[in-house]
């Protein structure tokens, strides 16, 4: 098995990305923790994944820092450490356009979407160093390349963020044994969908990313050997376009 003895966090792990990407982990002989906000979704997850004692809960948001901190803290506690750390909490809303966006609004996003990555990522960082070895996946987006009303000014900002928070990273600590790479995905058929100003039709979501699509994405970049690195992968559906 590709992931066996390794330890992953999840964030986000609840459903869609994250869950799919749970169980590939999973079934690669992983120990896998998942984070989200609602604890009840969390537990109904675990149950489907049935891993037994190599699934961790646990409930925290990852816009509080100190969540992120004792996420980490508490899965290392479980199971020795972190080695691969899949960034995939992420949010929009349905108000985006830039008539209808707050300040309250713009800082849900940011929060969610740039600094609670940002929080994980300084969580685990320390014991990664500390071994000089480790992966981060971050699920970033096609908003994260090219600016498009279909994911809003707040959501593409975020995005764009992510895009030069994980460049610089990955640049600045590629001797460090670390590994960073953010994938980007076009349109997936999750739970976001929901949060759209207009319904998607089923004969669009037939036509669109699956998070198994995704999940099996990040468990390739999850388990090249050590001296490959990818630091970006755009994944699209075939009848859209991208440039």
């Amino acid at each position: 098995m590709k992931l066996e003895n390794k330890v992953a966090m999840i964030t986000g792990g609840g459903s869609g990305v994250g869950l799919a990407t749970a169980k590939l982990f999973l079934a690669e002989g992983a120990k896998v923790a998942i984070t989200g906000r609602d604890g009840d979704k969390l537990r109904r997850a675990a149950d489907e994944l049935a891993g037994g004692d190599r699934v961790l809960v646990l409930p925290g948001t990852v816009s509080d820092p100190e969540a992120c901190r004792l996420a980490v803290e508490a899965v290392t506690a479980k199971f020795g450490r972190v080695d691969i750390l899949v960034n995939n909490a992420g949010t929009n809303l349905k108000e985006r356009t830039p008539r209808e966006l707050t300040v309250e609004a713009w800082q849900t996003l940011l929060r969610t979407n740039l600094d609670g990555v940002f929080y994980s990522i300084r969580a685990v960082l320390p014991q990664m160093f500390e071994r000089k070895d480790g992966v981060i996946v971050t699920v970033n987006s096609v908003a994260g390349k090219r600016g498009n009303p279909l994911g809003g000014p707040a959501y593409c900002a975020s995005k764009f963020g992510l895009t030069g928070m994980i460049s610089a990273m990955a640049n600045e600590e590629r001797e460090s044994g670390v590994r960073f790479s953010s994938i980007m995905p076009g349109e997936i058929e999750t739970p976001l969908l929901e949060h759209r100003p207009s319904p998607v039709t089923a004969e669009a979501r037939a036509k669109i990313l699956k998070p198994e699509d995704v999940a099996a994405a990040i468990l390739f970049l999850a388990t090249l050997p050590p001296h490959v690195s990818v630091p970006e992968l755009i994944i699209k559906p075939t009848t859209h376009t991208y440039f």
